[in-house]
């Protein structure tokens, strides 16, 4: 039995009473506040990380698995990383005219990534989706988007969920939803907005694609096909999966060349740094469209993202990912099984997802807030996606599953009493929002 070590977070509830007289929300990226972790038994604030341990403002260690959302593939202070923007810092972060960084960095990602011909940078995912949508309507001269998955805050994407207050309502016009293994919603989006659609943009879950007998192809193949038959862009969206599937991403993984993909988290290894890149017929269209900002070349991130994936090639980094998290997905699968606990970890072992079901078949909140509350306590910080890094050990793995254990007989307990939610120390999680269809 791994024993509750008694937690204090005296500093993080003092640093978030002060940030909500001044931060609207309290916080600058919704999916880290308090409300996506249980209150009372998680500290609001972190301070550093090593490897894959964050410790928080009150000196507390944990093992990270949203690892920041994503960006973390090598691990915190991974020297390597560190070494190469510390020195950049030093030489200067932006300039008057641009820096070699620049085209030595657009060079390597043309080498690694199977549809890159050509290459822009950026700073976060929105920016990159942003301007793949914007890129796609020049060429096409079509104004629709047929989308599957999330892509960011900007009002093309955001006037599809429901944080939609600002955007104008005619927006939504524009932006179809199809359903991911499922071609005929696609189709009927073709059929319904016949040569009106510019692109098709989608990120790669972690569901495995569907292979079509009659054809041999995957579903993202499939996509891709329909889409150049009714004359649309064919867009992947891996800012999660690239550099995690493969060295060259999921497109690299499946075996399918879209025509434009965006890029970001992995590729600086939690330095600001995003790109679009993609056939250079496609991207010459930026020679016109407008697309310009003050950092978009700045040597930071440059460096950070340069150095990244150098690592990526000369270290069996994605081999270790994807073992590592083979092992975990597999432990805590064969536990709930244990225990007969409603709970998969679904999606690739480089990245996964926590699933609770109630008995409908919906996500269960309470049941995965106990989750992440048993196992925070135990010193294992887990939130909405589960990420794999470099520096994971297997110590971490297996700390990671005796903590998971304890959270698991607790929850049979919980649901055995038929009142779970009794077992909160904390308020539930909640979500982000809800996409409105």
């Amino acid at each position: 039995m791994l024993n509750v070590t008694q937690r204090e977070f005296l500093v993080s509830e003092s640093l978030w009473e002060w940030a909500q007289r001044l931060i609207p929300s309290g916080t600058q990226t919704l999916s880290k506040a308090p409300d996506q972790f249980v209150e009372g038994v998680t500290p609001k604030y972190l301070r550093r990380g090593a490897g894959a341990h964050v410790w928080d403002v009150d000196g507390n260690e944990y093992i990270d698995y949203p690892l920041a959302l994503g960006p973390i593939i090598l691990g915190y202070n991974y020297a390597p990383v560190v070494q190469a923007v510390t020195k950049q810092i030093a030489q200067g972060t932006t300039f008057t005219l641009m820096h070699p960084l620049e085209v030595e960095l657009a060079e390597l990602i043309v080498s690694v990534v199977p549809c890159a011909e050509m290459v822009r940078f950026a700073k976060n995912g929105t920016d990159v989706t942003s301007a793949a949508i914007r890129v796609a309507r020049a060429y096409t001269g079509r104004d629709h988007i047929a989308y599957c998955g999330y892509h960011g805050c900007q009002d093309w994407y955001a006037i599809t969920t429901s944080r939609n207050k600002g955007i104008p309502a005619l927006l939504k016009q524009l932006i179809h939803p199809f359903e991911y293994n499922n071609m005929e919603s696609l189709r009927a989006l073709f059929e319904q907005y016949h040569n009106s659609i510019a692109c098709v943009i989608m990120e790669v879950p972690g569901v495995e694609p569907c292979v079509y007998e009659e054809t041999g192809r995957n579903f993202l193949q499939e996509v891709r096909e329909l889409a150049h038959r009714n004359g649309a862009l064919f867009v992947l969206d891996e800012i999660v999966t690239g550099f995690r599937y493969s060295i060259g991403g999921a497109q690299q993984y499946y075996n399918v060349e879209p025509d434009l993909c965006c890029l970001g988290k992995a590729m600086g290894n939690g330095f600001a740094i995003s790109a679009i890149a993609g056939k250079r017929e496609f991207m010459k269209e930026f020679e016109e469209v407008f697309f310009s900002m003050t950092f978009s070349g700045d040597t930071v991130g440059l460096a950070a993202a340069k150095a990244t994936i150098e690592e990526l090639l000369k270290k069996p980094v994605i081999e270790e990912i994807w073992r590592k998290g083979k092992k975990l997905h597999k432990g805590l699968n064969e536990m709930a099984t244990h225990w007969n606990i409603p709970f998969e970890i679904t999606g690739k072992p480089p990245r996964g997802t926590l699933l609770f079901r109630d008995e409908h078949g919906r996500e269960d909140l309470i049941l995965k807030s106990l989750f992440l509350q048993e196992t925070v306590k135990r010193g294992v910080l887990f939130g909405g996606p589960v990420f794999i890094c470099y520096t994971h050990t297997d110590e971490d793995i297996e700390k990671t599953l005796n903590a998971s254990y304890e959270a698991f007989r607790l929850i049979k307990e919980a649901m055995d009493s038929g009142r779970p939610e009794d077992y909160l120390e904390g308020k539930p999680i909640t979500t982000v929002f809800r996409q409105r269809r």
